[in-house]
Order: structure tokens, then C-alpha cells, then sequence
């Protein structure tokens, strides 16, 4: 297996594919609708004009087996050096400790561009999700009730950072 940065071309069928899995089974993603190719440039073209990485992990083969991105947490200045990300593994291979992979090379990405705080938005009820953080130093940062509905439930976000040391010298505007 290898880490690789996702490029359009190469990866968004997979990531559509892992993404519209994500929002027709679980709520991982608060989507109803799968998304469709159109995202998919949106979404590229958003992570590419924001400078944000795509980091992926590719099988031997050059299967994409998940990957892991973040863009802005909030969208006033003030919030410039915080970032909100997320991790999809595909279903088959989940439970092999490629989550725990592409969140680190998150965390490294986030320090190398200098960002100081990674949030994660997590369903309340994924305690996958919420313990591998955990164990990567994330602190549970509060919980909003009732966030959204899907399946016929309500559901609650959690909310988990990790502050990091960068970068050295902050500056205001």
C-alpha cells in the first residue's frame, strides 16, 4: 500500500463511489442523495483553489482503498488557521488500521501548512470514528443534540480537535 495525493482524473470515481456509500449507509455524511459526477469537479476544484490536500491510500494494485481531506472550518479570517477534515475508508476494507494511516498523514499535512487546529465533525453515534481520534490525541470539543435527521432518527454531532503546535508566529488579517 502506498500514500498517494489524489488527483481528478485518477481518483474521483473512486471517492464518488466511497462517498455516495458513506451517505446511502451510514451517517458518516448527513446527505441524502448520493452525489454525482458534478460534485465531484466542485469538490476537486473547491480542495485545489483552497490549497487543501487529497490524500489517498492505494492498494498494490492502485485500487483506492480511502482517503482524507480537509477545507475551511469556518469562513471569517479569524478562522485562517483552522481546518475541518475527514477521512472515508472503503466498507471492504475498513478495520485494517488505514483510517489511523491517512488521519496521520492529516495531522502532517494540517502542520506542514501550518494550520493550529484540526476539528472533526463526527456522527455521535460512530464510536469507530470517535475512538480512533482519541487514541490520535483528539479531545472531544462538545456535542450538538439533535444536529440532523436521517434514517428516521435524530443525530447528534460531536465535535473532536486537536490543537497543534504550529504555526510559530500567528498573525492577525
Amino acid at each position: 500500500m502506498k500514500i498517494v495525493e489524489c488527483r481528478y482524473e485518477r481518483h474521483a470515481a473512486a471517492i464518488l463511489a466511497i462517498f455516495n456509500d458513506a451517505i446511502l449507509h451510514s451517517t458518516a455524511l448527513y446527505d441524502y442523495e448520493p452525489w454525482t459526477d458534478d460534485s465531484m469537479v466542485q469538490w476537486f476544484r473547491a480542495k485545489q483553489s483552497g490549497g487543501y490536500p487529497v490524500i489517498g491510500i492505494e492498494s498494490d494494485t492502485g485500487e483506492l482503498l480511502g482517503f482524507g481531506s480537509y477545507g475551511p472550518f469556518r469562513m471569517r479570517p479569524a478562522y485562517k488557521y483552522s481546518v475541518e477534515h475527514s477521512v472515508y475508508v472503503h466498507a471492504h476494507h475498513r478495520g485494517k488500521g488505514l483510517g489511523r494511516r491517512l488521519l496521520g498523514e492529516i495531522i502532517a499535512a494540517a502542520r506542514k501548512q501550518d494550520y493550529h487546529l484540526l476539528v472533526g465533525g463526527i456522527d455521535a453515534a460512530n464510536t469507530a470514528s470517535i475512538a480512533l481520534h482519541e487514541s490520535m490525541g483528539f479531545t472531544h470539543a462538545g456535542t450538538i443534540r439533535q444536529a440532523g435527521f436521517k434514517f428516521g432518527r435524530w443525530l447528534d454531532l460531536a465535535f473532536y480537535q486537536l490543537i497543534l503546535e504550529t504555526p510559530a508566529h500567528p498573525v492577525d488579517g
